[in-house]
């Protein structure tokens, strides 16, 4: 509908600069910062006037502000990669090869090998600021008779090392971690009082990452540390002082003097990547308020109903959900233009628009969800229910997909669609809604990856109108029973033959797997933990698209003067007890309903780990809401027999 210039408009005018104004933020912080670091490393508890004098005397010195510009430079080169990596769905692997090829993608490589770089040039710029025994890598020394020669520091070596180790494990750490994900906070406060309420914990997040990454270095270096020693001292042509011991043996490593320096760099560069990345979180994730319909034609792109029904940039699609959910809670004049009629024509687009988008979404995590049961309960990892349980199962979902007939398109039976999935909407086969999405399988490693083998490829490729797990049916209790019927081996998709038809000889429908399809699919669901996590990566927007929807039709009952939302409470109420349904039996399966541990001081964001049980509470929050506004005229509602027990209960507070 629009050009691209136009859909990316949010990216230059708003994100950008906020990006610009974190960044700007981050180098006025670095002056005392640097400041702290340098009175920290010429600490003289016995010389207090001394250590004043000569901290003055460094942070004046040329070496000083050269060294500040280089890491003004550092600086700005981290938000760029933060501004470049960032995403608002956390990618999780759910099996050990997914990780692997996570850590192996060129795109985290080259990302690691410029951290270890800049890691170099922050440890250069801390031992130029110590000085002392730090300073150079070289010194004269006097190694036999035939005059002075330049020995290697070796000292300086294991500061810039360290350096290197500190900033690879940030970038390894930052992607096990999710340090990219950015999430949003359920109450919005002032950037100030957010930044000076997560301060102590940045600085204590550093202290205590670079006390583990400083062990993990020195574990290496005891070991491998002869390696670039000898490799630095004859690319440099250096000699190594027999009359100083090495630093790769236990007393060297146990210089309290040099683990001290070691910390408090390693503490210094991980605080100032910290800070960083919090001020960009901040700064991004700041609430912005779209208009509800446009002053001008050429600025409709911007509205809000345009917005939301929009593919790209996810920043924007999330950000205008959460203005959605500020709206139709905070906002009744705002709330009024939703429910407004056009003109000419007196049709109600706005609202058309959103609800439509929002059931979309909803129906997409339901379809999800009962994908993953289906490919759980194929894959044996849980109890395949009874004969008897069946029929009843499918008897009464027989009119429990009345309700979501008339927005979603089938739902095909062996295929899962990822979270970010939501938000790219293909034009090709969709539905008369125009709700047609692409479909891969359940969270496995990018199929774009040089990593990913062929099998794997063709193990996750969608199945055509013929494939023996496409169906029209729409309930989820009958599909579920269709691929277990008739299913066909995943050698004869290996090698391209046509599937098993319900007329095969016994023999081909027992045949055995081959071994590397075997293999695949059993690493594809090591972790059920993570694989339920990934379900619901994305469910901030759910969870605002429902606060958005309850919200909206709660207040309808009083502000709705043309009742345009009345009409659509059929389909937004089938759609969130078709919601709730998937969502309970996803929590009756192992690890689905199992709190995650602890996380340690680091500046990952794991509340993504946590977002199912957010997504539950606020469905059924969403509900109540609807029928405390409505009561007993919800009972002229038309909707299935199933449904209507499901609300009925509701309506008594019994769930």
């Amino acid at each position: 509908m629009f050009s691209a210039d136009q859909r990316c408009w949010f990216v230059r005018k708003v994100i950008f600069w906020r990006a610009v104004a974190s960044i700007a933020w981050s180098v006025l912080l670095l002056p005392p910062t640097t400041a702290l670091y340098v009175v920290l490393s010429r600490f003289s508890l016995f010389h207090p006037l001394q250590w004043l004098t000569e901290c003055l005397t460094v942070l004046t010195s040329a070496s000083a502000i050269f060294s500040f510009i280089l890491l003004c430079g550092v600086v700005l080169l981290v938000g760029f990669f933060n501004l470049e990596y960032y995403s608002v769905v956390p990618s999780i692997a759910c099996s050990k090869i997914a990780l692997l090829g996570h850590v192996l993608h060129p795109r985290q490589f080259f990302h690691s090998l410029v951290h270890c770089i800049m890691g170099v040039v922050v440890a250069w710029c801390c031992a130029v600021t110590i000085g002392g025994r730090y300073q150079a890598l070289g010194y004269p020394c006097m190694k036999d008779e035939s005059g002075p020669q330049m020995c290697l520091n070796e000292n300086h070596l294991v500061l810039l090392l360290a350096g290197a180790f500190v900033g690879y494990s940030h970038s390894l750490l930052g992607l096990v971690h999710n340090m990219n994900y950015i999430s949003f906070h359920t109450v919005q406060q002032y950037k100030y009082l957010c930044f000076k309420g997560t301060l102590p914990l940045v600085m204590r997040a550093s202290a205590v990452q670079a006390l583990y990454s400083l062990r993990n270095f020195l574990a290496l270096y005891f070991f491998m540390g002869y390696v670039p020693r000898a490799w630095v001292c004859r690319t440099l042509d250096l000699q190594v002082d027999s009359s100083v011991y090495s630093l790769d043996c236990v007393s060297g490593l146990l210089d309290l003097s040099l683990l001290y320096q070691l910390w408090i760099s390693a503490s210094f560069l991980l605080f100032t990547w910290y800070i960083t990345v919090l001020l960009f979180r901040i700064f991004v994730t700041e609430a912005y308020s779209f208009p509800v319909q446009p002053t001008f034609q050429e600025d409709a792109h911007q509205c809000l109903p345009e917005v939301i029904t929009g593919k790209q940039p996810t920043i924007l699609k999330f950000l205008a959900l959460q203005d959605l959910a500020r709206l139709s809670n905070h906002c009744p004049s705002r709330r009024q233009e939703v429910f407004s009629l056009s003109q000419p024509g007196g049709h109600p687009l706005t609202w058309t628009a959103v609800n439509r988008e929002c059931l979309s979404l909803l129906s997409d995590l339901t379809e999800r969800l009962v994908s993953h049961h289906d490919n759980v309960a194929s894959n044996g990892r849980t109890k395949l229910q009874s004969i008897g349980s069946d029929k009843k199962t499918s008897s009464e979902s027989s009119g429990s997909s009345v309700g979501l007939e008339d927005i979603r398109t089938p739902w095909p039976s062996t295929v899962l669609r990822t979270p970010g999935s939501v938000f790219l909407r293909s034009s090709v086969g969709a539905g008369p809604g125009g709700l047609g999405t692409p479909l891969t399988a359940p969270f496995t490693p990018d199929l774009d990856s040089p990593f990913t083998s062929p099998a794997l490829r063709l193990l996750t490729a969608p199945p055509g109108p013929l494939s023996p797990g496409y169906s029209s049916i729409q309930s989820p209790h009958i599909m579920r029973r269709g691929p277990k019927l008739w299913s066909a081996s995943p050698d004869s998709q290996l090698n391209g033959s046509p599937p098993a038809s319900p007329a095969s000889s016994p023999a081909q429908l027992e045949r055995k797997p081959s071994f590397l399809v075997t293999f695949l699919q059993n690493r594809k669901y090591q972790l059920p933990e993570a694989s339920s996590q990934a379900l619901f990566a994305d469910s901030q927007a759910h969870i605002w698209a429902l606060e958005g929807l309850s919200h909206l039709v709660a207040a309808s009952y009083s502000e709705d003067q043309y009742g345009v939302v009345q009409t659509t409470l059929p389909s937004i109420l089938s759609a969130m007890l078709m919601l709730q349904e998937a969502v309970d039996r996803h929590f009756k399966l192992p690890h689905a309903s199992s709190k995650p541990g602890r996380s340690s001081f680091s500046m990952g964001d794991s509340s993504y780990k946590t977002l199912r049980f957010a997504l539950r509470a606020t469905l059924k929050t969403s509900i109540y809401r609807i029928t405390a506004t409505f009561g007993e005229h919800l009972n002229a509602v038309q909707m299935s027999s199933e449904h209507r027990k499901r609300l009925q209960n509701f309506l008594e507070y019994k769930e």
